[in-house]
């Protein structure tokens, strides 16, 4: 107990003090948790550095294509790109080189604008972005347990990736599930360790990077987000060989990510893949019927009427939320 206590307050410190980097100049009028289902984007307005972004060192081979991914662990729009981004590493693989890089979506609750002041104001939104998407998201946590930041799950994040960049997608997709799904707060520390030991993370290990090397990860994800002028999340900045570089700014069709990849490196090579449900899910741990529709290539009603008869017949279990459902295998 006494471990989680120090961790949260000094995080708590560190990511008041990262703030002021990040979010003294914000404009009151962009509300990053009033995420726009036209632009597709959580948006933020960072301060833009006048040094580019462009000279960081990039090692590819000629056949290969790096993606700078800027996220946030509660980001409701990146949320609904999972099943386009699942898709894309199913189909190009080792030829994506993908980086998650944590944007810093709410350091903490001094927005005022757009309509939402104070957590209970996102509960309906989010509700609203779920059907817009078709994932689901249940925005009661917000009117039950309300998340101060989004801060000391990025922290994590980055300390998890301290570990394994695996274990670190498995750490982000199960915190995500959590908050969206389930209704938990992932600001609270018991909440991001179940998760971390749910991956086989080392707690310990996690703990110590929390308060060390994660903490300037993710000051120097901030700064970087900075130096590209991202301003809002998703964003997906796409950059081959030579250095030339696609941004693709707010969730898009998986048609868009596609062409953003293919502009970039020509020569990349198309893969195919099983789409049956039992390579699916021994591919991912759960999937939503938005996702297993997009993978394997069902229409959307056509596949959650599959993964239904596949739980009636003890295949798959459903976990249902008031806005749609997750399936993982038995």
């Amino acid at each position: 107990m006494l471990l989680i206590v120090a961790w949260y307050t000094a995080a708590c410190q560190e990511y008041s003090n990262t703030k002021n980097m990040n979010t003294k100049e914000t404009s009151q009028s962009n509300n990053p948790l009033l995420c726009d289902p036209q632009t597709g984007s959580c948006e933020v307005d960072y301060h833009i550095e006048n040094d580019s972004a462009s000279n960081h060192e990039v090692q590819l081979t000629e056949q290969q294509l790096k993606i700078i991914y800027f996220t946030d662990p509660i980001c409701s729009s990146c949320w609904g790109i999972e099943p386009q981004l699942k898709r894309l590493k199913l189909e190009y693989g080792e030829q994506l080189d993908i980086t998650y890089r944590m944007g810093g979506l709410l350091p903490d609750w001094s927005y005022n604008s757009g309509g939402i002041s104070k957590p209970s104001d996102v509960a309906h939104h989010w509700d609203e972005v779920s059907a817009y998407y078709d994932m689901p998201i249940d925005g009661d946590v917000w009117l039950e347990d309300p998340l101060d930041s989004s801060y000391p799950p990025s922290i994590t994040f980055k300390a998890a990736q301290l570990q394994s960049s695996k274990k670190a997608l498995l750490f982000l997709r199960a915190i995500r599930e959590m908050v969206f799904l389930k209704k938990v707060n992932i600001s609270k520390q018991e909440h991001l360790l179940t998760a971390a030991k749910s991956v086989g993370l080392d707690e310990k290990q996690l703990q110590k990077d929390i308060l060390g090397k994660a903490l300037l990860l993710f000051q120097e994800d901030l700064e970087l987000a900075r130096k590209y002028g991202v301003r809002g999340f998703p964003t997906l900045i796409f950059i081959n060989k030579s250095g030339v570089q696609e941004m693709i700014f707010g969730a898009k069709a998986y048609t868009d990510y596609e062409a953003a990849v293919q502009k970039a490196l020509p020569t990349i090579v198309k893969n195919t893949y099983d789409k049956d449900w039992e390579t699916l899910f021994s591919k991912f741990k759960s999937l939503t019927a938005r996702e297993f529709s997009e993978l394997s290539e069902t229409p959307r009603a056509q596949a959650e009427q599959v993964l239904n008869t596949l739980t009636q017949k003890g295949f798959l279990l459903k976990f249902s939320t008031k806005n749609g459902s997750i399936w993982t295998k038995q």
